[in-house]
């Protein structure tokens, strides 16, 4: 990321430009073996938000601020542990390191999933050997789940209320990554078309808001 990541708090916090999850976005195991049928899932436009529906669910009260440890997603069969991420030297966010395809990275200086606000959680598509952690997020539906098992004890459970594909070049900073009023979760990794030249040209997000929470 070229622009520093805020804790998203208030729209002033939040100044991170579409490059900043760039580093997810290598694809060098489909640009090895320049297969289209190895292309992971993308979103179709009815998994896009729809307008004000989006906002009208049921609101369970906020938890406390924890660091979470673990995600799942049971529809694409993620389990996954979680490291922190910080930012680089240049004010970017750092990624999980490559080569540990099974490992996703929350924004550990930003809001903690299930607190109020928008937590940011980011995987890589695929590395040289393969998928990753993510590789199947753009398969996601509205209405899925996402579980995110936190240091307290606690999981925070997620529904999922858009999934969407963005053009580098149009990524919408505001919406992805700024404040909000109820607990959110952020989803992000590689999509979009590629070249033999750059990879992944955008990214999937995953849109997600808290529904509930249990002891784990």
């Amino acid at each position: 990321m070229h622009s520093r990541f805020g804790r998203a708090e208030g729209p002033s916090d939040t100044a991170i430009a579409s490059v900043s999850v760039f580093a997810l976005c290598c694809g060098l195991w489909l640009l090895r073996d320049a297969a289209e049928t190895h292309a992971p899932p993308q979103p179709s436009a009815v998994q896009a938000h729809s307008g004000r529906v989006d906002l009208v669910a049921d609101r369970p009260a906020a938890l406390p601020p924890s660091p979470p440890d673990r995600v799942r997603i049971p529809a694409i069969d993620v389990d996954a542990p979680l490291t922190g991420l910080g930012l680089t030297g240049t004010g970017s966010l750092d990624v999980p390191p490559p080569e540990r395809k099974n490992l996703a990275g929350w924004y550990e200086a930003g809001t903690t999933p299930g607190e109020r606000g928008t937590a940011i959680v980011a995987g890589h598509v695929d590395n040289a050997d393969g998928p990753a952690v993510f590789y199947s997020l753009g398969a996601l539906r509205k209405g899925s789940t996402v579980e995110v098992d936190r240091l307290d004890g606690r999981t925070a459970v997620f529904t999922v209320h858009a999934v969407e594909t963005y053009d580098a070049r149009d990524f919408p900073d505001e919406q992805v990554y700024g404040a909000a009023e109820r607990p959110e979760l952020r989803i992000i990794t590689c999509g979009g078309g590629r070249s033999r030249g750059t990879g992944y040209r955008g990214n999937v997000v995953v849109y997600a808001h808290l529904t509930g929470s249990r002891s784990h």
